[in-house]
């Protein structure tokens, strides 16, 4: 990479960012379209939070990422919010118009894009459960919502959390409720179309936990998600691979919010492949 004077820069605002796969993932999407751009991560401690979001327009970058632990906190900074990160209240691509600073979410974008491409699902006119009530479970939520999903139940430890998302989706028009995990999750789980395990459980190193959920609740047809990505299969999806549901896990969901971030900053399709591998080297451990 040559980074000259006629470079344009792009990047990742969060704390800390040395684990991030994004600066890969976007330099090699750069290198393969030829285009003189460079993504760089900035580790953005909170109290200089206000300080880098103005040197977006003052540095005249394209835009950047945001991750943990700017999601929420960098709204009041931001010049006007997509649709999708006002219902969220998170943002994690901003865009950088003529010095108009704009936010986005492109998690729950992601998310579904990843669906339509390797499962091949449609949301309009399904029924969702979502396990879990963090920042990911709402941006999932409310990307479903707003591309029409039939009904969603929201499925938590505490009900304040997942009150707020299925309230949320029912604003959008979604029938919507919110379980325990006292209730008869078979039959809960078993009539949904899509499954989505939007918490942490399982992730490595810990990957031999699993939600308390039922082998009987899955079953040929349905579509059953795990975000996490590392490992590439948790004890949850194998669960739901042996009752014969499609699985997939996060990895689709963390490429797609990439490529979109890439579009809106670039105007060019991008190369989805080449991100796709990059990302599956990082997880191997490979070095690029």
């Amino acid at each position: 990479m040559n980074i000259t004077g006629r470079t344009t820069l792009c990047g990742l605002f969060g704390f800390p960012v040395e684990h991030s796969f994004s600066p890969m993932m976007h330099n090699a999407a750069f290198r393969e379209l030829g285009l003189d751009w460079a993504y760089l991560p900035f580790a953005v401690k909170p109290d200089n939070l206000s300080v880098a979001v103005n040197s977006i327009r003052a540095l005249d970058l394209a835009g950047v990422n945001v991750t943990v632990p700017h999601k929420e906190a960098v709204l009041p900074y931001l010049d006007e919010l997509t649709t999708a990160a006002e219902m969220i209240g998170a943002v994690n691509v901003i865009s950088n118009n003529n010095g108009k600073l704009i936010g986005d979410n492109t998690d729950g974008q992601g998310f579904t894009k990843a669906l339509q491409q390797e499962p091949g699902f449609t949301v309009q006119g399904k029924k969702a459960v979502i396990l879990g009530a963090g920042g990911a479970a709402k941006a999932v939520a409310v990307q479903l919502a707003l591309e029409g999903l039939m009904e969603i139940k929201v499925i938590n430890r505490t009900n304040d959390r997942a009150q707020d998302i299925a309230q949320k989706a029912g604003r959008l028009g979604v029938n919507h409720a919110v379980c325990n995990w006292e209730d008869n999750l078979v039959d809960i789980i078993a009539n949904s179309d899509l499954v989505v395990q939007a918490t942490n459980v399982g992730m490595y190193p810990d990957t031999e936990k699993c939600l308390p959920v039922s082998p009987d609740a899955f079953s040929p047809g349905q579509v059953v998600c795990d975000l996490v990505y590392n490992p590439v299969e948790t004890k949850f999806l194998k669960m739901a691979r042996a009752n014969g549901a499609v699985t997939a896990n996060g990895l689709g969901m963390l490429l797609y919010q990439g490529v979109l971030a890439f579009e809106q900053w670039t105007g060019s399709d991008a190369p989805v492949q080449i991100m796709r591998e990059v990302l599956m080297n990082q997880m191997r451990g490979d070095k690029q």
